[in-house]
């Protein structure tokens, strides 16, 4: 599962890791982004690497209104080729969601709150998730780009404190994961859990995020 992460890249920083990106949107910074903000993507249009903005929180063609988006923020890795919701944008609308690190909540015993961590990739100021995208049109034919991020079993790591995690594109699979003609096949391999040797985990006091937000605990995978 992935319900929060952070970004601390700047539009430079992406330019400068995918050099030709036409940014039609500047990075958006944050390091509290939740679902249903907008957040940064990079997507492909006719070999034209694009730096945008979507709706965190997949709204598929077919939805009566965009609150849908709010309950689908993930997508299981292991159905998304299958589910009627993620099926055609896995193959024809795949997208990079550049994140510096991600949070997770650990039910304990020492304290009836949940613990809060936060998630790093080593010696990576930023990383990509692997995600898919869609358009939608309101009753105003006002159109939405929306995203949701992959989401995969734990590592070792992330075990320890959830049953799932977010899929990180490995850096040689990212060109591949954008290329439109990829076989679909081959992309499933991608979505895999990320080595526990390149991440780490920093447990945060429980009144860290006060103020900020609440864990939502009944934020749903699909």
């Amino acid at each position: 599962m992935c319900g929060r992460f952070a970004l601390k890249a700047t539009t430079k920083d992406i330019e400068k890791l995918k050099p030709g990106i036409i940014v039609n949107s500047d990075v958006l910074a944050s390091d509290n982004i939740s679902p249903m903000q907008n957040i940064s993507i990079i997507t492909n249009d006719n070999s034209d690497l694009l730096l945008e903005s979507a709706n965190w929180g997949f709204i598929p063609k077919w939805a009566k209104d965009k609150s849908i988006g709010s309950k689908m923020f993930n997508a299981r890795a292991e159905t998304i080729d299958e589910k009627p919701s993620f099926r055609s944008s896995f193959q024809n609308r795949r997208c990079l969601i550049p994140a510096s690190h991600f949070y997770e909540w650990q039910k304990t015993d020492r304290i009836k709150q949940k613990i809060p961590f936060k998630i790093d990739v080593i010696n990576q100021s930023f990383f990509f998730f692997a995600g898919i995208w869609d358009e939608w049109k309101d009753e105003n034919s006002n159109i939405i780009k929306s995203a949701t991020i992959i989401t995969t079993e734990p590592n070792s790591l992330m075990s320890t404190i959830h049953h799932r995690m977010p899929v990180i594109l490995n850096i040689n699979h990212v060109d591949l994961w954008l290329n439109v003609t990829s076989n679909s096949t081959i992309l499933k391999k991608f979505l895999e859990s990320y080595s526990s040797e390149s991440m780490s985990l920093t447990e945060l006091p429980p009144d860290y995020f006060k103020n900020k937000y609440k864990a939502n605990e009944s934020q749903e995978l699909f």
